[in-house]
């Protein structure tokens, strides 16, 4: 007999519809029984991709005897934290609060039945006491017995957990934050500095994530004024270890192309092996950014094959994008991406081989389970090509031929399970992502999938004026959080910027209204992550710090500064202004922390140049072309065609001044130069700004 989840559509739950456990989706329905009958609450968060997730499932949730303790003492939710990041961010945090630890997935908590306050939690747990941990069965007749033995300690330990709760909404009256300057900006990048890995890059120690939001303030470092050109210097060379090494090591799918999760240990080489589409649209903007500023055919070989990678294997055919392809197949960890250097002798010949191994480090000890992780052992291609005196050229055109037989050869491998669920946030970073490769590649099919994505967020994600947050088997749900408003606004700024179009200005207009209206701290200033008309459980949240993705109130106010010094929006610039103040002693204690919440700083501080060129569409491109090719974090460009209707009265005062030609508005601040008709003289300004930047 199935459980409760089989009439959900989340990938993640769907996996544990079989199992003994009588599972409850996180409904009215569970935490009503739960309440009538007075028993504890058994939750369990994670995601499909998650490898320690299906370890724990089939340990303890397939057991039978494991299923009898929790179907007789406990009501049993499942949740998967991409379908309802609310829950598992409160529910994260309360796991900090009681055990002074970080937490993670699987995420297993006991949940008092009638608040749903948690009083015990934890992560994996084994079946059998190992690791120092207790057995899960144990654990489970101990947790029962003291919830109704000890029922006054736990109410205690509640009522403090709730008072913790509530003393994180305290933040700083934005009346006593007189002024913002950039202090916390020149620490972060001393805080960077100090912690950065100069042999591999990234932060020291293991595991190292690529942690996106970092890796941006090391490339924004390298272009800001208020640092020093050592600083400068430094922060370029931060930069390209990292990502030099990340593209050459095992985090980085040599055949297929995309990243991993994470590297679990210092140099890159060997990941935990899911692959998300959160870490690949944001890295996907960053190689592009880095590409436009050092020019590194490396950074273009990546950019290139993850693109191709997405829209191959992580597109569905209705233009949304999935979720994430599993660490696991046939049961094991890896399996789909790993090699023993007998299969690869039968595909390649002779002279392919020995270059292959030379390559990938097929003549080193191997890294994986007996087996060989594929990554650049020869990281210079031509000095590799001189030992084996080959041509350089011929050498290339061999690793790209070795690359596809082996793609070839893996394809016919079981697939890892792909979580086909279409989240909006997700779907935003990735849509910036592919945009900002296909244009500096000039790639027209990446800025088309993007499109794709974005027209079908449109048509089935977007109803009666709201987001809603996921979609699978033809069913949108949740109302959106603020990550897929904050992030989806920020990939139809960069949209925009790609090429012109009515219907984006006015989709992000109407976004942007939406997100003020619904989830903003009007008092207090900052964003709830949840909107005014959504379940708050414990706590509604006001996040500020980055993660794995950047915060949603970081780039929300990033948005807000830009397209209020676009549209001229007041409103906007005073939302942001209130958000940067709320957060401004939380930033302040730890700059590094809230990288997303300092790029919008920067940009209030020193507010972006504001380029409009207008003009007929066939003779715009030269003009548009030119901005592109120069990379600078404060700017905007909108090449607006002629023909254009949608234009708010702060864009419409910006026509051509020659019927046949084009005009260029520049703005920065409150200032602005005079148009200019000359594409000579447009070609002079950006040399004028080319020789005060010290990164060129």
């Amino acid at each position: 007999m199935k459980n409760h989840l089989q009439n959900e559509t989340s990938p993640y739950l769907l996996q544990h519809v079989d199992n003994p456990v009588n599972w409850y989706p996180w409904n009215k329905d569970a935490l009503d029984r739960a309440s009538q009958e007075k028993k504890p609450i058994l939750l369990s968060i994670g995601y499909s991709a998650c490898h320690w997730c299906h370890v724990m499932a089939h340990e303890s949730f397939e057991d039978k005897d494991t299923a009898l303790i929790m179907n007789q003492h406990f009501i049993n939710i499942k949740v998967d934290r991409e379908e309802r990041p609310d829950l598992d961010q409160v529910y994260q945090l309360a796991q900090q609060m009681l055990t002074g630890r970080a937490g993670g997935w699987p995420l297993t908590l006991f949940l008092e039945p009638t608040k749903q306050v948690p009083f015990f939690s934890g992560t994996y747990f084994p079946p059998e006491g190992r690791y120092g941990l207790p057995g899960f069965k144990d654990l489970l007749q101990q947790i029962s017995q003291y919830f109704y033995t000890h029922s006054s300690e736990i109410y205690a330990q509640n009522s403090r957990l709730l008072a913790a709760f509530r003393n994180i909404d305290k933040r700083i009256s934005i009346d006593k934050v007189s002024s913002l300057d950039f202090s916390p900006l020149k620490r972060s990048q001393k805080e960077l500095t100090q912690s950065f890995d100069f042999q591999y890059g990234g932060m020291k120690g293991a595991p190292k994530f690529p942690n996106p939001p970092i890796i941006e303030r090391y490339l924004n470092e390298a272009i800001e004024f208020y640092l020093t050109k050592e600083e400068q210097q430094q922060s370029i060379t931060k930069l390209q270890i990292t990502l030099d090494h990340m593209a050459l090591g095992g985090i980085y799918d040599q055949i297929g192309g995309g990243f991993y999760r994470y590297s679990v240990d210092g140099k890159w080489q060997i990941p935990h092996f899911e692959k998300m589409l959160y870490d690949n649209g944001q890295l996907l903007f960053l190689y592009s950014k880095a590409y436009s500023l050092l020019k590194a055919k490396l950074y273009h070989r990546v950019l290139l094959e993850t693109g191709n990678w997405v829209i191959r294997e992580m597109q569905s055919s209705e233009g949304g994008y999935y979720s994430s392809l599993d660490a696991d197949s046939e049961g094991h960890e890896g399996k789909y991406y790993i090699w023993s250097q007998e299969e690869i002798q039968s595909i390649l010949d002779d002279d392919e081989y020995q270059l292959a191994s030379r390559y990938f480090g097929l003549d080193q000890p191997s890294n994986f389970e007996g087996c060989w992780h594929l990554h650049c052992a020869a990281v210079n291609t031509e000095t590799l090509a001189q030992k084996l005196e080959l041509p350089l050229d011929n050498t290339q055109k061999k690793i790209i031929t070795i690359k596809e037989r082996l793609r070839i050869t893996r394809n016919n491998r079981i697939y890892p399970t792909r979580d086909g669920k279409i989240l909006t946030s997700w779907n935003g970073l990735m849509i910036k992502g592919m945009v900002s490769a296909g244009q500096v590649l000039n790639q027209p099919s990446f800025i088309d999938s993007a499109e794709r994505a974005l027209k079908f967020i449109y048509n089935n994600l977007w109803i009666n004026n709201r987001l809603l947050a996921t979609y699978k088997d033809k069913k949108a749900r949740y109302l959106a959080y603020l990550d897929d408003y904050a992030f989806l606004i920020d990939a139809l700024i960069t949209l925009l910027q790609t090429q012109w179009k009515d219907e984006y200005l006015a989709f992000l207009i109407q976004l942007t209204d939406t997100v003020l209206t619904h989830f903003e701290n009007k008092e207090q200033g900052g964003f709830y992550f949840t909107a005014h008309d959504q379940e708050i459980p414990i706590s509604r949240l006001i996040p500020l710090t980055d993660n794995a993705t950047p915060s949603g109130n970081g780039v929300m106010t990033y948005n807000l500064i830009r397209l209020g010094h676009l549209l001229g929006n007041m409103v906007y610039l005073e939302a942001a202004e209130r958000c940067l103040k709320t957060s401004w002693f939380s930033v302040q204690q730890i700059p590094h922390a809230h990288c997303s919440l300092l790029k919008a700083l920067e940009s209030y501080l020193y507010p972006p140049e504001i380029i409009i060129l207008r003009g007929p569409e066939s003779v715009l491109t030269p003009w548009h072309s030119l901005v592109l090719e120069h990379y600078l974090q404060q700017r905007i460009v909108l090449a607006i065609p002629s023909h254009a209707k949608y234009l708010p009265k702060q864009l419409e005062k910006y026509q051509s001044i020659s019927s046949n030609g084009v005009t260029a508005y520049i703005c920065h601040g409150q200032t602005c130069l005079a148009p200019i008709t000359e594409f000579e003289s447009f070609k002079n300004h950006f040399k004028v700004k080319d020789s005060s930047q010290s990164y060129l």
